[in-house]
């Protein structure tokens, strides 16, 4: 029987280090930024986002957000706006829910907007669909 020689396992995730994040310093919107929440993702690297402005915009995961930083729906995050397409724009960063909390606290975002991790825009709820099988039919 062949003995594991350190192939595979768990071992390459040893160097990552998440508290990182937590330490980083909040950062607020800029000229031709704008704050918005995710809708739905759309793959691909792109995501529907309904910016606090009012406008539902077609936005595109930045390369160096696509791989470290995972974007779920519900999500607050920083887009900058295109001066070409009103329309689309760019993820240049991701809020997580403790600093998307500041943001409210500071004024940034409305006070209606949900904030809590697994919440989704507009009160969307993803439902439960059970499938009853009679053992017969099958």
């Amino acid at each position: 029987m062949p003995k594991n020689k350190g192939k595979g396992g768990k071992n390459r995730r040893r160097g990552k280090n998440d508290n990182e994040a937590s330490k980083r310093e909040l950062v607020f919107k800029e000229e031709g930024q704008e704050y918005a929440q995710v809708t739905k993702m759309l793959g691909n690297g792109r995501l529907e986002a309904q910016c606090f402005d009012g406008i539902k915009r077609l936005a595109h995961i930045r390369g160096a957000l696509r791989k470290k930083v995972w974007i779920n729906q519900g999500d607050i995050i920083l887009l900058s706006l295109r001066e070409y397409q009103d329309d689309k724009a760019d993820v240049i960063q991701r809020y997580n829910p403790d600093e998307a909390r500041q943001l409210k606290q500071y004024g940034e975002l409305p006070d209606n907007t949900k904030v809590n991790e697994n919440e989704t825009f507009a009160g969307e709820e993803e439902d439960e669909v059970d499938f009853e099988f009679e053992i017969d039919e099958i």
